[in-house]
């Protein structure tokens, strides 16, 4: 990492410190203070500021977009931790479980409107652009979120429509977040595309990532338990391919897991596993992620500005790909 990104993790955590600063209503605002202060990788706001800083913008032009995507993305994880009836988050009680749940949907709503409000400060010139892009991404993960529902009640999700989902989920964001900082500091609209779709293409590469470490992570490094997607039956890239790639005895044992209801965890982690085993599912996943990597870097190529601009975002790509938690 360089002295610079360094830099803006420091300037965008004194920034966080400072959200709802108001007085007052503490039960209203201390979940939303609490999510945030629970830190995380925090990669979409500074992504923000990397975004702007490849086309000459400055943090302080920045910092407050930033933050809107954050506050935003905190909202998102505070609400999907309630509908996945989570009882954990960085590894910390999640807000419906210290508080309750009618806290974590007010708060939640709570954030998403203090998000806007920062989102309003952008320059007053750009702002219509920067404001519909932020609106169409808040809906699209939305879209994202309920897609990741209806499939939990599915058995036939293809790999399209697996694809679409994260990327409405999880991709779109981190395009947003990119493109936010490249508007912001005024870049061509085309070159802020590129940007955006680096961004889509490093998102994918990133949930995929997160799918491979769940089985074939390190608890250590990962940060929390393996296995949690295969005990809770998520619709994962890897369980998606072993259905289809299956042989008969291997899906009748998957399906067998899958319906299971009493059962012993680490019992089921190994059966799941030894199945994406023989079907070299750790290799095709890591070729996909590798795939997606590649052309993230191609997006980049396409931007006219010195490769010396690019290090810090070329170095974020391989960190991701190469990364254990």
């Amino acid at each position: 990492m360089s002295s610079k990104v360094a830099s803006y993790e420091k300037k965008l955590a004194d920034a966080i410190q400072k959200v709802f600063e108001q007085e007052g209503f503490p039960t209203l605002y201390d979940p939303a203070r609490y999510i945030l202060s629970l830190g995380g990788k925090r990669l979409r706001p500074l992504l923000t500021l990397m975004g702007a800083d490849l086309f000459g913008g400055t943090p302080e032009k920045t910092i407050n977009a930033a933050l809107a995507i954050e506050i935003f993305h905190n909202f998102s994880l505070l609400h999907d931790d309630l509908m996945d009836r989570a009882d954990m988050r960085r590894g910390q009680p999640t807000v419906h479980k210290k508080w309750s749940a009618s806290h974590a949907i007010l708060s939640g709503d709570a954030m998403v409107i203090e998000s806007y409000r920062y989102i309003a400060k952008a320059p007053i010139s750009i702002l219509p652009e920067v404001l519909d892009l932020f609106t169409t991404t808040a809906m699209q993960i939305c879209q994202g979120q309920q897609l990741d529902m209806d499939y939990e009640q599915r058995m036939d999700v293809s790999e399209t429509e697996y694809l679409e989902m994260i990327r409405l989920k999880t991709a779109v964001l981190i395009g947003c977040s990119l493109k936010m900082g490249a508007l912001i500091a005024g870049a061509d609209p085309e070159e802020a595309n590129s940007l955006y779709e680096y961004g889509i293409n490093i998102g994918l590469a990133f949930q995929l990532k997160d799918d491979l470490l769940d089985v074939y992570g390190d608890t250590k490094t990962f940060g929390k338990k393996i296995g949690g997607d295969i005990l809770c039956n998520k619709k994962t890239y890897l369980l998606i391919k072993a259905l289809k790639n299956s042989g008969e005895q291997q899906k009748k044992t998957l399906l067998q897991w899958l319906s299971a209801v009493d059962f012993d965890p680490e019992e089921k982690i190994r059966y799941v596993k030894n199945i994406y085993d023989e079907l070299n599912l750790r290799v095709i996943t890591g070729n996909l992620i590798e795939k997606y990597y590649l052309a993230s870097l191609d997006c980049l190529t396409s931007i006219r500005v010195s490769e010396n601009r690019k290090k810090d975002l070329i170095e974020f790509s391989e960190n991701l790909m190469y990364r254990e938690k």
